[in-house]
C-alpha cells in the first residue's frame, strides 16, 4: 500500500524498559499539497509485550487518511518487531502540525492483568513538523495577460492549421490579383487610345489561342480590340454594332481617313469570314490578321495626330507671312 515511499528522516527514536521505538517519515517540512507517511517501528525484547500506539486522536493539523500494519517479525535474538504505516493529510492553513505525546503500553509477557507495579508503559513524543514556508507576497498589478495553455499537437489540429493557412494564402493571392487588376485598369485608362489598344493586343497574344487551335475565339477578341480602339479614338460605339451598322456609322464620321477606313473594312470582313462563315483559319492567317490590326491602329493614330497638328502648322505659316 505504501510501497515506493522513501523514508528519509527519523522523527523520534527512544527506548525505555528495553522497549525500542522509532518513528520515521519521508519529510519533516509540511507541504499542504502532499501527504505525510509515517513508519512506526516498535521492538519488544523477550519476556515483554508492547502494543503499537494508536495516533488517531493524537495528531494536530492532520487528517488520518489510512493506516496499515505489517505482519510482526520474530528476530533472531527473540525480540518481536512490529511495524505500522500511517498516511496523514495536512489541513490547509493549520497553525501547527504535530503529534501530541502518546503512551506506549507495555507489560511483562506472562502477566494476565496490568497493574501499576507491573506496567512497563512509558510516554513518547511530542513530534513536531515544520510549517510550510510563507508564500511570497504578491506585488504589482493584476495579471491581465496570463499565459495560455495551447492544446496538444494532433493530426486533426495539424489539418485545421493547414486548412486555415491555405485559406489565408488564397485570400492573400486574391487580394494581390485584385490589386494588380485595378492597377492595370487605372494605368490603361490613362493611356492614349493607341497605347491602350497595343496593350490589349499584347495581352491577347500572350494567351496563345491560335497555338491551341482556338482561332474563332482569337478572331473575336482581336476584332474587339480594334472596335474598342475605334470607339475611344473616333467616338463610334463599335462594340455594340454589327459590322454593316459599323460601316454605315464610320462613313458618317468625319474623323476617319479614307485609306484607314478601307483597311478597317477589309480587316473586319476577313475576320467575319472566320467567325461566322466557317472559313478555316491557320497560324499564317492569324498572324496576317494580327499585322492588319496593328497596321490599321498605327496608321489611323498617325492620321489623327496629323489632323491635330495641321491647324497649328497653318497658324504658324500665317504668322510667318504676317
Amino acid at each position: 500500500m505504501f510501497s515506493g515511499i522513501i523514508i528519509a528522516a527519523t522523527l523520534l527514536e527512544m527506548s525505555a524498559n528495553g522497549i525500542e521505538l522509532k518513528i520515521d517519515s519521508e519529510r519533516t517540512v509540511i507541504d499542504p499539497g502532499r501527504s505525510v507517511i509515517l513508519q512506526v517501528e516498535l521492538k519488544s525484547p523477550p519476556g515483554k509485550t508492547a502494543l503499537l500506539p494508536d495516533l488517531r486522536d493524537r495528531v494536530e493539523g492532520f487528517t488520518l487518511a489510512e493506516d496499515f500494519t505489517d505482519e510482526p517479525k520474530n528476530l533472531k535474538d527473540g525480540s518481536l518487531l512490529q511495524t505500522a504505516n500511517w498516511r496523514l493529510v495536512p489541513e490547509p492553513c493549520a497553525e501547527r502540525y504535530k503529534i501530541r505525546p502518546f503512551v506506549i503500553k507495555a507489560s511483562p509477557k506472562m502477566m494476565s492483568y496490568q497493574s501499576d507495579e507491573g506496567s512497563l508503559s512509558f510516554v513518547a513524543g511530542p513530534i513536531r513538523f515544520e510549517n510550510p514556508p510563507p508564500r511570497e507576497s504578491v506585488t504589482g498589478e493584476m495579471e491581465t495577460n496570463p499565459k495560455k495553455d495551447f492544446p496538444p499537437i494532433s493530426w486533426r489540429l495539424a489539418g485545421v492549421a493547414a486548412l486555415l493557412l491555405a485559406i489565408i494564402a488564397l485570400g492573400v493571392y486574391a487580394l494581390l490579383y485584385l490589386a494588380k487588376y485595378i492597377t492595370r485598369r487605372v494605368r490603361e485608362h490613362r493611356m492614349s487610345p493607341v497605347e491602350r489598344a497595343m496593350a490589349e493586343l499584347k495581352r491577347l497574344l500572350g494567351k496563345g489561342l491560335p497555338g491551341r487551335g482556338k482561332y474563332k475565339d482569337f478572331y473575336i477578341e482581336l476584332t474587339h480590340v480594334v472596335r474598342r480602339y475605334v470607339q475611344r479614338q473616333h467616338g463610334v460605339r463599335a462594340p455594340h454594332l454589327t459590322t454593316e451598322e459599323f460601316f454605315e456609322q464610320a462613313k458618317r464620321t468625319s474623323t476617319f481617313n479614307q485609306e484607314a477606313l478601307n483597311d478597317l473594312i477589309e480587316f473586319l470582313q476577313k475576320a467575319d469570314m472566320v467567325k461566322f462563315a466557317g472559313v478555316q483559319a491557320t497560324p499564317d492567317t492569324a498572324d496576317e490578321a494580327t499585322e492588319s490590326a496593328k497596321t490599321f491602329i498605327s496608321n489611323d493614330a498617325s492620321a489623327q495626330q496629323g489632323r491635330k497638328n495641321k491647324p497649328h502648322q497653318s497658324s504658324d505659316i500665317k504668322g510667318e507671312y504676317k
